[in-house]
């Protein structure tokens, strides 16, 4: 139906229908609500488990979420009245990586990392990720977690396998390192979510009722929406896995349904190539390579909105 690896709903190989993949999400909003046109405008976001939307929904946006996965659009819908955190296959996957880390190091136990993660003090947090965390012990774990033929590229299913750059132990510990050297721990709760699979104290659940759900393909969804309907999408990952003839048919549904001056923000876990990492550098989530935001020219060519 959609020629892309998202609509099977699930992210490890085996057989059966389509799972809950994701319990949060781990993109930072506040890239689209620097780029994106006043709040009023008409945008669409991926549902996911529906934090994007419900803070695009706070901002002031009118929001259309789509997924392909149904059982994911159920719990975003859930999520969005005030719905609990449930965990997805991604959870459950970092749940295990972090369980082993807890086991063989002990820096990375919970109680520590609790602690490491209330600091306000980018140059503090630099420092305790260096001498503390980022040991010969991490890096050993993390190469036979995340190099090609380890444990997580066995893990996934082939169409995904492909995304995670070859020696995605030292860049994610390069991420996270940027991450920390950034943006206070205390106030990231991507970096929360990441490393101990909790939100930060004194967060609330979504509120977001108005947000209109549909279950369908992105490109589909776009391509049957009103030409120039929307003034802004914000896509994820959704080129991560799927193929160069869905990335086609995505470009050309984009500029269907994006009006000429709207911008389009696309999120990649690949390494940068010449154009460079983007918004990536500097948003609070250490998971993406590239963060692009785009603004559709129309008749003048596109220009990308730099951070």
């Amino acid at each position: 139906m959609s020629g892309t690896p998202w609509a099977r709903g699930r992210l490890l190989g085996g057989f059966g229908g389509p799972r809950l993949l994701f319990g949060r999400m781990y993109e930072d909003s506040s890239v689209e609500l620097a780029v994106f046109p006043p709040p009023g405008a008409r945008v669409l976001c991926i549902a996911s488990a529906g934090d994007t939307a419900a803070a695009l929904q706070s901002a002031g946006y009118e929001v259309t979420a789509v997924d392909v996965n149904p059982v994911q659009l159920t719990y975003a819908r859930e999520r969005l009245v005030g719905g609990g955190t449930r965990e997805g296959t991604a959870e459950a996957v970092m749940r295990l990586g972090r369980g082993a880390a807890a086991l063989l190091l002990p820096a990375w136990r919970h109680r520590e990392l609790h602690g490491f993660l209330t600091l306000d003090d980018p140059v503090e947090q630099v420092r305790r990720w260096r001498e503390e965390l980022d040991t010969e012990g991490l890096r050993r774990l993390m190469r036979v977690a995340l190099r090609p033929g380890g444990a997580l590229a066995v893990a996934l299913r082939p169409s995904f396998a492909g995304v995670v750059p070859p020696r995605f132990d030292e860049v994610l510990r390069r991420r996270l390192e940027r991450t920390v050297g950034r943006h206070p721990n205390a106030r990231n709760p991507l970096l929360w979510r990441l490393l101990v699979g909790a939100e930060p104290p004194g967060t609330s659940a979504l509120w977001a009722p108005g947000v209109r759900l549909v279950c369908d393909d992105v490109v589909h969804a776009l391509e049957r929406a009103p030409r120039g309907g929307y003034h802004a999408v914000t896509l994820s990952n959704v080129l991560d896995g799927p193929g160069p003839d869905f990335a086609r048919r995505l470009r050309a549904a984009v500029r269907h349904a994006v009006r000429p001056g709207g911008v389009v923000v696309l999120r990649s876990a690949r390494e940068p190539g010449p154009g460079g990492p983007g918004w990536a550098a500097q948003d609070r989530s250490p998971l993406w390579g590239v963060v692009r935001a785009v603004r559709l020219g129309g008749t003048a060519p596109d220009r990308r909105i730099e951070p």
